[in-house]
C-alpha cells in the first residue's frame, strides 16, 4: 500500500501509525494485556456506569435527556486486542448526540478464548440491556446493535442469531466490519500490506478465534457473518467501508447481499481511508463528518415511531 494512495487530510498521521507484527507471539500477548490497561474518560452531560455481573462487563452511558432509544456496542481490535473503555469517547457522544443509552460490552478476547466465547458475551449483554430496558427507559422495540471492525463483525453474528431466535431490532450499525474470514486465508492479499491491519494481523485475529478453520468450506452458525447463506428478515443496516482498507470487498458485498435479501442498506464508501481511521484520528475534518453522518442515520432509527 502506497501512502499516496491515503487522502492528503490523513497521510502525516497514517505515516506515524504503527501496524504491529501480531504474528510475533510475544507482541500478540504484550498487545492483549495492554489492552486491559486502557484508562477510560468521560463525556460531558453523559453519566457512565460500569456494570459487574459474574462474568459480565458493561459500560453504560446514560444521556442527561434519554430519549428511550438504546444501542448495544462492541468495540474493535481483530477479536484478540482493545476493551470497552477504548471506545468511552465514542459511546459517550454517541449517548449525548442521539440521546440513547448505550451499552458496551467488554467480551473475552479470543487469545484465550475463541469461539463463541465473544459472541457469547455479547449475547449477554443485550440480554442484560432487555431485562433493564424498563429500569432504563428503554423501549425494547428501539434498540439498535453496533460495532466497529471486529467488533462490527460480531454485531453482524448477533444480529442473525437474534433474529433466527424471534428477536427484532431497529437496525444494525457497522462500522468498518471484519465480516469474512475468507479474506485473511488468502495469502495474495498479504503483498497489499495495508495500512493499520493487514491481511497478516487478520490471519492471527481469525485464527484465534477459529483456529485451524479459517476458510475451510463449512463454519459453525454465526461464527463469520458472510457465511450465511440468507440475510432475508435482518433489519435496516448503515456500514462503512473505505476505499483503502483490507475490508472493503467483503463489507461492499455484504451490503449486496443484503440489499439482494431485501433488506435496507446505507452504505458509506470513504476514499482513501486507513482501516478505522475515524478512531485514532477523531479530530480529523473526514472523521467528524462520518460520525455525523452515523449519528443522523442512527437517531433516525431510534426515533419514536
Amino acid at each position: 500500500m502506497d501512502i499516496n494512495d491515503v487522502d492528503p487530510r490523513l497521510r502525516e498521521a497514517t505515516r506515524k501509525s504503527t501496524t504491529f507484527n501480531l504474528e510475533h507471539r510475544v507482541i500478540l500477548a504484550l498487545g492483549g494485556s495492554l489492552s486491559k490497561l486502557i484508562p477510560g474518560k468521560r463525556v460531558d452531560g453523559v453519566e457512565r456506569r460500569l456494570v459487574r455481573e459474574g462474568d459480565l462487563r458493561l459500560r453504560v452511558y446514560i444521556p442527561s435527556e434519554p430519549t428511550g432509544g438504546a444501542l448495544l456496542w462492541l468495540h474493535g481490535g481483530g477479536l484478540i486486542l482493545g476493551s470497552a473503555a477504548y471506545d468511552d469517547d465514542h459511546c459517550g457522544e454517541t449517548a449525548r448526540e442521539t440521546g440513547a443509552i448505550v451499552v458496551s460490552v467488554d467480551y473475552r478476547l479470543a487469545q484465550k478464548h475463541p469461539f463463541p466465547a465473544a459472541l457469547d458475551d455479547c449475547a449477554a449483554g443485550f440480554a442484560w440491556l432487555r431485562k433493564n430496558a424498563s429500569e432504563l427507559g428503554i423501549d425494547p422495540s428501539r434498540i439498535v446493535l453496533g460495532g466497529q471492525s471486529a467488533g462490527g463483525g460480531l454485531d453482524a453474528c448477533l444480529v442473525q442469531r437474534l433474529y433466527d431466535e424471534g428477536i427484532h431490532l431497529a437496525g444494525q450499525w457497522l462500522f468498518c466490519p471484519m465480516l469474512d474470514d475468507r479474506t485473511a486465508a488468502d495469502r495474495s492479499l498479504d503483498e497489499q500490506d495495508h495500512f493499520i491491519w493487514n491481511n497478516r494481523a487478520n490471519r492471527v485475529g481469525w485464527r484465534s478465534y477459529l483456529g485451524e478453520r479459517v476458510g475451510a468450506p463449512e463454519l459453525p452458525e454465526y461464527a463469520s457473518a458472510s457465511r450465511r447463506g440468507n440475510l432475508g428478515g435482518l433489519p435496516p443496516t448503515w456500514m462503512y467501508a473505505s476505499t483503502i482498507e483490507l475490508f472493503h470487498d467483503e463489507i461492499t458485498d455484504y451490503a449486496r447481499q443484503l440489499e439482494l435479501a431485501g433488506v435496507d442498506v446505507t452504505l458509506d464508501i470513504v476514499a482513501g481511508a486507513p482501516h478505522a481511521f475515524e478512531a485514532w484520528m477523531p479530530k480529523n475534518t473526514l472523521s467528524r463528518d462520518l460520525i455525523a453522518r452515523a449519528h443522523e442515520w442512527l437517531a433516525s432509527r431510534l426515533a419514536k415511531p
